[in-house]
């Protein structure tokens, strides 16, 4: 977030926390009444193994290397977004793929939800939730050091209607699906089948959760100290996807958490 807040934002700020506070205090209340947080489903055991997560990292990081080594030196940046997104989309559906072929169903890549309704509510819940807290510690954290991000320098000089199009695709569409994928799901569910065996299944939940937060987190070193919120957010989205069995609410919660903090940007006046 840029360190000069909007007025708009500074306005809305405490709609934000009030929003926030009454999520906390709703799900504080429905834990001492003893009632389940979210609709839960056991994500189930998967199918695959380290091999194939090191496998999925290494087809996304070939991909992305040969997307941007295409064309003139060094590429423009809106054709680095461009090729970003093609490459992610393309290891993702690469991931798929093979993991189907592992034996993998729909339903254990996280990619159903019983039903959409309830994926909805549980998502606005989460950006309630988190939307205040973090964007505040990202604003103090820009401070320190501050946030640098391409889909941000690429909106500092660009913003005519195709260039919304490529921010809003990437940061809304492309970046949830792929990250809650690979980090929420094919990443924490081969974190917690391997530490199961190791410390018992009774935590291998929470620090297969936490590994893949940090994991999530690290992938977007060089954005100042985003990563420290971005760590929150992951366990925050680590939970939602093993308590709902889904990474669907987390995909449509990391889009609308994306969405705010584009809009944000949109709000500083361009160069």
């Amino acid at each position: 977030m840029p360190t000069d807040i909007p007025a708009e934002f500074i306005a809305m700020a405490p709609l934000a926390v009030l929003g926030s506070v009454g999520t906390f205090a709703t799900l504080v209340r429905r834990r001492w009444q003893g009632t389940s947080l979210v609709r839960q489903a056991e994500p189930g055991p998967v199918a695959w193994d380290g091999a194939d997560v090191a496998w999925i990292v290494a087809v996304a990081l070939v991909l992305q290397t040969f997307a941007v080594s295409l064309g003139p030196q060094p590429p423009p940046l809106g054709r680095q977004l461009v090729a970003g997104m093609l490459a992610t989309a393309g290891a993702a559906a690469l991931a798929a793929f093979h993991l189907r072929r592992r034996g993998a169903s729909w339903t254990m890549l996280g990619l159903r939800v019983a039903a959409w309704p309830a994926a909805l509510r549980q998502a606005l819940g989460t950006v309630l939730l988190v939307v205040a807290p973090l964007l505040g510690l990202a604003a103090l954290l820009d401070r320190i050091v501050p946030y640098r991000h391409p889909l941000v320098d690429f909106l500092a000089e660009h913003r005519d209607a195709a260039s919304l199009a490529i921010v809003w695709l990437a940061a809304t569409v492309t970046a949830p699906i792929v990250e809650e994928l690979f980090f929420r799901r094919i990443l924490q569910g081969w974190l917690e089948k391997r530490l199961g065996g190791v410390v018992g299944p009774a935590r291998a939940g929470g620090l297969a959760i936490a590994g893949a937060a940090l994991a999530f987190a690290l992938a977007h070193l060089g954005q100042g100290l985003a990563w420290v919120p971005l760590t929150l957010l992951g366990i925050v989205l680590g939970i939602l996807a093993r308590q709902t069995g889904s990474i669907v609410p987390g995909i449509l919660a990391h889009a609308l958490f994306n969405a705010v903090s584009v809009v944000l940007v949109l709000m500083q006046p361009a160069p």
